[in-house]
């Protein structure tokens, strides 16, 4: 009987992909990935072989809860030695593809933890912050990565910015969700378009991430509207220049000596490798950081592409590392231009 609902449950999310985007992404990733694209894509349409990692509020931190998840066979994440693994960042995942409840909001209490894609940590951890620095989140909703850098250490100063005014409300309800009353008062919510950041607030920040608006290849995959969906392709080629623009802003709002994240949640490499390319070619006081280590330490949890790059990650869903897609680089500003 369960088996007969799981397989009618499958062949109904089966019936939601869009062939459009499908079709699309077998062209140009079957050429990027080769024969790594079979597992891929075949997990990117399965959404029952999804994982979803457990990231807990150090906040609202709660022991049962832990003990729980232990019982229940779930490991922390990242067992290998990283160089930068803050000890308050506590990150569960499970080997199977075990989904726990989303906690509802509720005003005046915070959540016990947030459900992530346990690949979206790479870019927090690789930004490496450290108590009292100034960082900047560019483009910040729905909150996940900014939840989880206040997870890491106590910024002195913590400026999340969200351009579309949607995703906004809902980047200050995750805020508020998870963030306590003393701690809001380091952090500055605003609606600004993020080419226009730099220009506004100069070498003000000692830490950028900007994680880049994409072709999100989860969930355009699942695209409902075909007609929508074959917009949103022929548009797909205009994302590069909106994300070296991003960048260009994000280097300007960057201190000398500081560090710049970018990440995306596609297998893209024009809005990938291409677009640090194009950064690193046309700078020369911004410098690659290599974070092959990385790649390294967390093999046992993550599955790498390669790409070419020292400075860049691509995580590739595999079966039972059913993670990413995401990509991450690391540059740094130098102090000479």
């Amino acid at each position: 009987m369960l088996t007969r609902l799981k397989a009618k449950s499958e062949r109904k999310l089966a019936k939601q992909i869009c062939k459009v985007v499908l079709d699309h992404f077998e062209k140009q990733y079957s050429k990027e990935l080769g024969d790594a694209w079979n597992t891929v894509r075949d997990i990117l349409i399965s959404p029952s072989c999804w994982q979803y990692a457990i990231l807990l509020n150090r906040f609202n931190y709660s022991f049962e809860l832990e003990k729980d998840l232990h019982l229940k066979g779930y490991h922390t994440l990242f067992q290998g030695s990283l160089p930068y693994y803050p000890k308050s960042m506590k990150c569960y995942l499970s080997r199977t593809p075990d989904r726990m409840p989303s906690e509802r909001h509720q005003i005046g209490i915070l959540k016990k933890y947030y459900l992530l894609n346990a690949a979206s940590l790479l870019p927090v951890l690789a930004l490496e912050l450290r108590d009292g620095e100034k960082v900047l989140d560019l483009c910040s909703a729905p909150g996940g990565k900014s939840i989880a850098l206040l997870q890491c250490a106590y910024p002195g100063y913590l400026h999340c910015n969200e351009h579309d005014s949607l995703r906004l409300r809902w980047l200050r309800q995750t805020l508020e969700s998870f963030i306590p009353q003393p701690l809001v008062k380091v952090i500055k919510v605003s609606e600004l378009d993020g080419r226009e950041m730099g220009d506004a607030q100069p070498e003000m920040f000692d830490k950028v991430l900007v994680d880049a608006p994409c072709s999100n290849d989860r969930s355009w995959l699942f695209s409902s509207d075909s007609q929508k969906a074959a917009c949103r392709i022929s548009q797909r080629r205009n994302l590069p220049v909106l994300q070296v623009e991003l960048l260009r802003s994000a280097i300007k709002a960057l201190r000398p000596g500081g560090l710049l994240v970018y990440s995306t949640c596609t297998l893209s490499k024009a809005e990938n490798q291409d677009v640090i390319s194009e950064i690193l070619n046309s700078y020369t006081n911004i410098m690659p950081v290599d974070i092959k280590e990385m790649a390294r330490t967390c093999s046992q949890d993550f599955t790498f592409a390669p790409t070419g790059q020292e400075c860049g990650l691509l995580v590739i869903p595999d079966k039972g590392k059913a993670w990413g897609p995401m990509y991450v680089a690391k540059l740094k500003k130098s102090w000479t231009t």
